[in-house]
């Protein structure tokens, strides 16, 4: 059993053209030093994908859940963090291929490597199979990661809400956050947004969609008030 049987396995789900499992496990890193197509519209495709079938898990899981409770669930579940621990559990990073500079950085251990490449997964599976297949690996990979009952649901809090707190309790006011640019055609646009701390700091990400972009903004806006602390 080779490396892409042993991970197909992993998901629950066997492609039928293993072509497109090894698209969605091509970082651009890669695919740049070797003039490959890379990963980058499975991952758009795959977000979609996921946060439908995290919602229809949810919403039949948790039938007395308020949707405010089930919104937060859902931002929890298709994180960053959150994927990138779903990854692990699949021992993702040691599937993916990176560029030389990407390697020696550290990136399979870098979350939004593992979650990018993990929705890029989920996108080709929807593409091998469709909608049904998508929900049942899904359901699969996620089922240790959601809990058995409304009592037990975790309160997540993403990069934005965390960044928010942290900015109120140092600076008695909020980050601001500003779409630079939006960049390439309509159907894989990339989306670079700014965030700008109350003390003057701006941070800005891309990424494809803004939602997204935010989000990786407010996780380095963290990171450079921890390293300023």
């Amino acid at each position: 059993m080779d490396n892409c049987d042993i991970l197909q396995k992993k998901l629950g789900y066997f492609f039928k053209d293993e072509s497109l499992l090894q698209l969605a496990l091509t970082h651009s890193s890669y695919a740049n030093e070797h003039g490959l197509e890379h990963n980058e519209r499975l991952e758009f495709l795959g977000d979609a994908v996921l946060e439908l079938c995290i919602s229809r898990i949810l919403f039949y899981g948790f039938p007395r859940a308020s949707e405010g409770h089930l919104t937060k669930l859902r931002a929890g579940l298709v994180s960053e963090p959150s994927l990138a621990r779903v990854a692990r559990y699949l021992d993702l990073g040691g599937y993916i291929s990176l560029g030389k500079g990407e390697e020696s950085q550290g990136g399979r251990a870098r979350d939004s490597v593992l979650s990018d490449t993990l929705e890029a997964i989920l996108g080709a599976v929807y593409l091998d199979s469709g909608y049904d297949e998508a929900h049942k690996c899904i359901k699969k990979i996620f089922k240790d990661f959601i809990p058995e009952s409304v009592e037990l649901l975790p309160k997540y809090k993403d990069y934005k809400s965390r960044l928010q707190e942290a900015t109120q309790s140092l600076f008695k006011a909020r980050p601001v956050y500003a779409l630079l640019e939006s960049t390439g055609p309509e159907h894989e646009k990339l989306y670079r947004v700014q965030v700008e701390l109350p003390n003057g700091t701006k941070v800005d990400a891309t990424a494809s969609s803004v939602k997204k972009a935010e989000q990786k903004a407010a996780g380095e806006a963290i990171k450079e008030l921890s390293r300023s602390s």
